[in-house]
């Protein structure tokens, strides 16, 4: 059974910083893709940031702008996110996905993590 497992959330000021960690399990399972999206009430769940697994090719939303840093531990099996210069808008509920069955299609999800950005 696949699980994800997000840590890291919290509330921060305005210009502040994040990690989000993301634990994977089992330790190994084959996966096309892993990625950070985000989510408020109301509205679809956007992408934020994804690794190809294999390639190591990392992909950004456009709202990004050099703020976020997707990084991987392949030994620990963690997706992480360092999130800087963090801004009200960035508030959401922040979410780790895997393709596993096909590429492009996010199949499993964490839990998430709620992110509060205060001015």
């Amino acid at each position: 059974q696949i699980q994800l497992v997000e840590s890291g959330g919290g509330s921060v000021q305005t210009g502040g910083s994040l990690r989000l960690s993301c634990a994977a399990s089992p330790r190994t399972f084959s996966r096309y893709a892993m990625g950070w999206f985000r989510q408020t009430p109301g509205e679809p769940r956007d992408f934020v940031a994804s690794i190809a697994w294999r390639e190591g090719n990392i992909y950004y939303g456009n709202f990004v702008k050099g703020r976020f840093t997707l990084s991987r531990d392949t030994a620990k099996n963690m997706l992480y996110l360092q999130m800087n210069n963090l801004k009200p808008e960035d508030t959401a509920v922040y979410y780790c996905g895997a393709q596993v069955k096909k590429p492009g299609e996010y199949d499993y999800w964490g839990q998430g993590t709620q992110v509060t950005v205060f001015s």
